[in-house]
């Protein structure tokens, strides 16, 4: 994996994270709202950069892993929880 992808995933990653704790303590302090949240989402292109980093780190462990070795993962991966599966909406919230 090159280091300048290394770098751009942990650059993203850390404004993420970061920025979400930001959030959570403006919300706290309710000095934000659902609408700030959405707003970082959007203008941030979370979505977009979270799926890159996934594939940047997916595409280096498929080449240093055996495909038994992947399946697992992927397995692993898929036990996630998901916003919007069956699940109620409580259970992101414990």
């Amino acid at each position: 994996m090159p280091l300048s992808e290394v770098v751009v995933v942990l650059q993203d990653l850390n404004e993420f994270v970061v920025s979400l704790d930001r959030l959570g303590s403006r919300q706290a302090s309710a000095t934000a709202d659902e609408y700030t949240v959405g707003k970082f989402f959007a203008d941030g292109d979370v979505a977009r950069r979270l799926t890159r980093a996934r594939h940047v780190i997916g595409v280096a462990l498929d080449a240093q892993l055996s495909e038994e070795d992947n399946a697992e993962i992927d397995a692993l991966c898929d036990q996630g929880r998901f916003y919007g599966a069956i699940a109620p909406l409580s259970d992101w919230t414990s």
